[in-house]
């Protein structure tokens, strides 16, 4: 049975639809909307053999012998001529299938004639081979179905054919409502949906800046019907979909009719089930569809073509208005187009505006419930977190309130369970953030608000004393509030851009709680889209740091994800912020969960698109407007390579140039490639080896060691930056290398000219050549089995073996450059420890991010062992970025281009310079720090552990460079000018001139440069107890230098 629903919008008085409509819309209806005459798009297709064909599939029907023979006539008359379904069915179908359909067609005539209710006459036709597929169904105009064949049919279109469509295997689609009615006494109509394999010709050879011609990049088909006039509709549509990164959407009036033509363009797979969803959007505002098609090209860009009329005697707002609402709430579609709050088919469904918003509240709630409360807090404060043992304990106390306090289902419950409270906080978030229009006085909120119109909107005071008396229990009440806690937070959002491929959120982070995150973030940014989510954090206004893919193998890995991601981006932008404490920018971290399946490349260019709308005001009518921006000020990141985005800095980059960001899309990301985009590449120069090789130098130079009597133990190996170039800048006798193949050891030493042949080739110690091992060397690939070592001991499994070989080795210098984090935590640190209590190692430099928890460090420093954490050793990496970042905010584009992009493949003398400037800095930051760290520990006579004075040195700069960059210290002129001179590297201050660098940096970048080298320079020199008079004879000298 097919039971139509429809949904119905507020019905709204046409007199005042006209002032409700933003001023932008009412211009583009009354002046310069697109007129096209009243002529098809496309020619109508005749099938010359279609009535010689009929003479045949009558035989085949009689043949057949179901339908009695006197019947049998009139029964393929009426399939052929009265239903009015294409002639591209029959042209495209066998005999076979037409007889076969022409039956089943009888077989539920029979079956309603039962039912006594023509109305129950159900057609349900269809094929689906290797070349495409055809549906035929009854279909009511204007109607989403929720049973029956019409229920699932454009979603199953959607999942088969066209969110999988590739250049190379596309599927186009044409589908056509009949004329005529199914039966004499039913009314119901056919839809035919007709599928087919795209064939395109061969790849026309592309011109650098030269526009497509359609006709090159069309399927034959498609070329064959589509009138010039279409040709010419979408060839515009296809060049501004070249030019531009989300969809292009246009409508066109027909002449001397209502109906109205929607043509949206968009990159092929920038969606999925787009197709079914806008559907739902004209059925929302009672329209139906004569005709619809999806036209795929093969330089990879998809075009929707929909013929919408309104229904006859509808009180819906008129086509004339709600087309506008139509395109406007496509963008929002586009985004997200498979949204379970917006439901036509449910009663009281919400339009696509509160739908939407529905959604990011959803996605906020699910992060930001407080899901710890007083009695964590209670807990807390009577655990000592310092002990490992209540740490761990506590842990698991958070996880597990996270897991079972507030999922994502009964999140998504309450909110279906108060739909009229969720359009009050959509008006509540409106009211607030939908753009000005050219009246200055009104609010023009759309169709979307008008469904609200009886409902005067309430202050913040009102709405939650509403929500509190309406929901039944806190747990409801908390998860409506935070709804309450998102509209207050954001200080600007695209959701109202007209063009967008995601959603983005800038939040003020004053909402997070406490004793969940202590150290509050100065900015935040939530993204959202149809196959991710994201977070960016940092911890101050000039901050940088890497964007990060966090993959999940399976359902089960995906929802620990999603539950642990913002916590993920808080830790790891945190820990970023001890980091750069010697640098201008504070740390900052981006993070980007796509769905499983989804493309992770194209999750990353949407999460970077969306943010970018947010840091650029729009300029362009129609694509992308002015925001309302409650922050108020200008806003920069600089974003770096993490894991599974190092390949894509180059396009970031390159795409905000494109958007119109002139003055900073050389400094947005880092980790470009050096070649293309005058990036320097930490690896090459070896930026973070330098800031490791500081500290073991240190160590043994405090210590009186000759660095080749030395043994040590390395973890990553020679096919990596840092295991690389640890290698090849050090001179030790290294007596185990475990990376990704497994593990290469030997007591007399690891031969290392083989090394440094695997380390220049990048090539794991899976390569090594075993004839230059000692008698009691050997080596275990992950993929060996059942193998004996020079001990005696069989190793079962390789990969086990790898796995925990970190724990087994003895050696007096640890360098990990390479694993998993906390791969040495609360539960294994005590295997370092010998059955005599001596430690495994005498010295350990962190070279890896987070290789040790914290107990772990804590616990072996405790045992005499030194220990330099990750913070303070592997910011070489940094420090080379802070300075990728400074030439390209120093810089114009013609001196970038000429200075730092390669010429025929070699750099400039003066990229040369550069690079040999950020070395120095980075020794001389590092060794700078190591002294100060290892003079208080001697100081305090070992009071104090490394770990802990590393930890509080981080937290003295951050808080003393906050102070500096908020005091009138800046102000002084001739000290400021004597700072920059040393701060920025020699070779660009010779090349620009001081001056002009302190005219072209933004005062903000400049107030933070400041105030890291004052504050590093003073605290590495006088201490982390240093005091006022320390600084009062510190900054007299800050203008005697180079001026």
């Amino acid at each position: 049975m097919s039971t139509p629903v429809s949904a119905d919008p507020t019905r709204v008085d046409p007199n005042i639809l006209s002032s409700l409509r933003p001023a932008a819309v009412r211009n583009l209806s009354e002046t310069s909307l697109n007129k096209v005459k009243n002529l098809p798009g496309y020619t109508t297709p005749v099938f010359k053999g279609k009535e010689e064909q009929r003479a045949l599939v009558e035989n085949d029907v009689a043949a057949k012998g179901f339908i009695p023979r006197e019947l049998v006539a009139g029964e393929v008359n009426w399939f052929y001529t009265n239903l009015g379904i294409d002639d591209t069915y029959f042209q495209n179908e066998s005999r076979e299938i037409i007889s076969d359909h022409i039956i089943a067609l009888f077989g539920a005539k029979i079956l309603a004639y039962t039912k006594h209710d023509p109305s129950k006459l159900v057609i349900d036709l269809e094929k689906i081979d290797e070349k495409g597929a055809t549906f035929i169904h009854t279909s009511p105009p204007g109607l989403t179905v929720t049973e029956g064949p019409g229920s699932t049919c454009e979603a199953r279109i959607d999942e088969q054919f066209l969110d999988h469509s590739t250049p190379e295997n596309a599927y186009r689609l044409e589908t056509f409502r009949s004329a005529g009615s199914i039966s004499a006494t039913a009314s119901q109509q056919l839809r035919c949906y007709f599928v087919t394999k795209c064939n395109f010709p061969a790849p026309p050879p592309t011109t650098p800046g030269q526009k497509t011609d359609i006709r090159s990049v069309s399927d034959s088909v498609f070329l064959e019907k589509a009138t010039p006039n279409t040709l010419d509709i979408y060839q515009k549509v296809m060049w501004n979909v070249e030019s531009r990164y989300g969809p292009v959407l246009e409508v066109f009036e027909v002449e001397g009719t209502r109906e109205r033509r929607l043509v949206i363009g968009y990159k092929m797979g920038g969606t999925s089930k787009f197709f079914s969803a806008l559907s739902n959007l004209y059925h929302f505002y009672s329209l139906y569809s004569a005709r619809k098609y999806v036209e795929q090209f093969s330089n990879g860009i998809t075009i929707i073509s929909l013929y919408l009329n309104p229904l006859p005697d509808s009180s819906a707002p008129p086509i004339e208005h709600s087309i506008f609402q139509i395109m406007k709430e496509a963008s929002l579609l586009y985004c997200l187009p498979d949204n379970p709050y917006f439901l036509p088919k449910a009663v009281g469904s919400h339009a696509v505006q509160e739908a939407t918003y529905a959604y990011s509240g959803w996605i906020f709630a699910q992060h930001f419930c407080n899901r710890l409360g007083p009695a964590y807090l209670q807990l807390k404060n009577v655990l000592n977190e310092n002990d490992s043992t209540h740490a761990e304990v506590l842990n698991d106390i958070k996880r597990r309130f996270r897991e079972e306090t507030f999922t994502r289902e009964s999140i998504a419950q309450v909110i279906h369970n108060h739909p009229e409270l969720i359009r009050l906080l959509y008006v509540n978030f409106a009211m607030t953030h939908y753009p000005a229009t050219d009246d200055a006085s009104q609010l023009a909120p759309t169709l979307s608000y008008q469904r609200l119109q009886v409902t005067q909107p309430l202050t913040d005071e009102e709405l939650y004393d509403k929500i509190r008396r309406t929901v039944p229990n806190k747990h409801e009440l908390q998860v409506l509030e935070s709804f309450l806690i998102f509209n207050k937070n954001v200080l600007k959002t695209n959701f109202y851009q007209p063009t967008k491929v995601a959603l983005s959120f800038r939040l003020a982070p004053d909402f997070l709680p406490e004793v969940e995150y202590p150290r509050k973030p100065y900015g935040m940014f939530l993204m959202i889209g149809n196959d991710f989510r994201g977070f960016h954090i940092r911890f101050r206004d000039v901050a940088r740091g890497g964007v990060r893919l966090v993959m999940s193998r399976n359902k089960e890995n995906y929802s620990i994800n999603q539950r642990m991601l913002f916590d993920e981006n808080y830790n790891l932008a945190s820990t970023q912020n001890l980091k750069n404490k010697d640098i201008p920018e504070g740390g900052a971290k981006g993070t980007i969960l796509p769905s499983l399946g989804a493309n992770p490349r194209r999750c990353f260019e949407k999460y970077v698109d969306a943010i970018i709308d947010l840091l650029i005001p729009g300029q362009t009518p129609g694509i992308k407007e002015r925001l309302v921006d409650l922050y108020g000020k200008p806003e920069i990141l600089f974003l770096g390579p993490d894991e599974g985005t190092a390949d894509m800095m180059d396009w970031a980059a390159l795409h905000a140039r494109e958007r119109g960001a002139e003055t900073w899309w050389k400094s947005f990301t880092t980790g470009k490639s050096a070649s293309k985009l005058g990036g320097i590449p930490h690896d090459t120069y070896g930026m973070t080896s330098r800031s490791i090789r500081q500290y073991i130098l240190g160590i043994y130079k405090q210590l009186g060691l000759r660095e080749k009597d030395v043994t040590k133990v390395q973890t990553g190996g020679p096919d990596g930056d840092l295991g690389s170039n640890e290698i090849l800048l050090s001179n030790d006798k290294t007596v185990a290398i475990i990376d990704g193949s497994g593990v290469l050891a030997d007591p007399a030493g690891i031969d290392r000219e083989e090394l440094i042949r695997l380390a220049r080739l990048r090539i794991p110690v899976g390569n090594f050549n075993t004839a230059k091992l000692s008698k009691d060397g050997y080596l275990v690939k992950v993929e060996d089995q059942d193998i004996k070592l020079p001990s005696g001991e069989v190793v079962l499994d390789g990969t086990d073996f790898r796995n925990g070989a970190h724990l087994r080795f003895k050696a007096d210098i640890f360098v990990p450059c390479g694993g998993r984090p906390e791969a040495i935590n609360i539960s294994n640190m005590a295997a370092l420890i010998d059955a005599e209590g001596k430690p495994h190692f005498k010295y350990v430099v962190e070279g890896a991010n987070l290789f040790f928890a914290q107990q772990a460090r804590l616990f072996l420093e405790k045992r005499k062992v030194i220990l330099f954490k990750d913070s303070s050793t592997n910011k070489g990496g940094v420090t080379s970025s802070s300075l990728e970042v400074l030439a390209g905010l120093a810089l114009t584009t013609e001196e970038y281009t000429n200075l730092m992009i390669f010429k025929d493949g070699k750099p400039s003398e003066f990229y040369q310079n550069y690079v040999k400037d950020v070395q120095a800095k980075i020794a001389e930051n590092a060794a700078s720090e190591f002294q100060c760290i290892w003079r208080e520990h001697s100081r305090l006579q070992g009071a104090k552990l490394r770990t802990t004075i590393s930890d509080e040195l981080s937290s003295t700069l951050n808080n003393l460079q906050h102070e500096l960059e908020n005091s009138d210290l800046f102000d002084d002129l001739p000290s400021r000018r004597g700072v920059m001179a040393r701060a920025i590297p020699e070779t660009l201050v010779k090349q620009v001139g001081l001056d002009a660098l302190l005219e072209r940096l933004p005062e903000p970048y400049q107030r933070a440069l400041f105030s890291s080298w004052v504050g590093s320079r003073f605290i590495y020199k006088y201490g982390v107890n240093a005091s006022s008079v320390d600084f009062f004879h510190f900054a007299r000298d800050l203008a005697a230098s180079k001026n």
